[in-house]
């Protein structure tokens, strides 16, 4: 069915990459109109998303706004070193109590997540309507007890700018997806 890497990452069968790609594209289409277009049958995808929103590989289905129109002018990447002397349990102590403070101020984060990179550990992606809602978020970052608001450093993008290398969106993904799909099936058939 699955096969699974020596590393522990997932290999999905050809079918199953080409309907993430379809997905990505446009996720509101009938299972009909995705079967059309990688090539198989309507009861075969009606499976196949059923099993990977049940293993978890799809975990929503959602649309990408254009922030600028509803009101949100500001993007930022905010980045957040934790306390190093914090125990495993104390952090996730901590996390749950920052999640609830999040929760109470209505924070605008789009993402956040630990990571490495920079002398940080934690990355949030927030919008803002303004910049003093941006110094909002800071305000309500520097509540959690285990953010280092000393060394808090911030990227802020203008989301009225008229240039944009990439502008967010999943498409971009599901092009490297199709191209991977095609590359694996060029190689077998030589």
């Amino acid at each position: 069915m699955v096969k699974q890497t020596k590393q522990g990452g997932i290999i999905l069968k050809d079918v199953e990459l080409k309907l993430f790609a379809e997905l990505l594209k446009n996720s509101r289409r009938s299972d009909r109109e995705l079967a059309k277009a990688i090539g198989t049958s309507q009861p075969t995808v009606t499976r196949t998303l059923r099993r990977l929103e049940k293993e978890g590989y799809i975990r929503e289905y959602t649309i990408i706004p254009n922030f600028e129109k509803l009101g949100f002018k500001i993007m930022a990447m905010t980045f957040i070193k934790r306390p190093k002397d914090v125990s495993a349990e104390e952090l996730e102590k901590l996390m749950k109590l920052g999640k609830e403070i999040a929760e109470k101020r209505g924070m605008k984060s789009v993402l956040a997540l630990r990571g490495m990179g920079l002398g940080y550990d934690v990355a949030v992606v927030s919008i803002h309507e303004d910049y003093s809602s941006f110094l909002e978020m800071l305000e309500g970052i520097k509540q959690f007890p285990h953010a280092d608001v000393s060394s808090l450093q911030s990227f802020l993008i203008d989301l009225t700018d008229k240039v944009q290398y990439r502008p967010f969106t999943f498409s971009h993904i599901s092009k490297y997806i199709s191209t991977m799909v095609k590359n694996k099936e060029t190689s077998a058939q030589k």
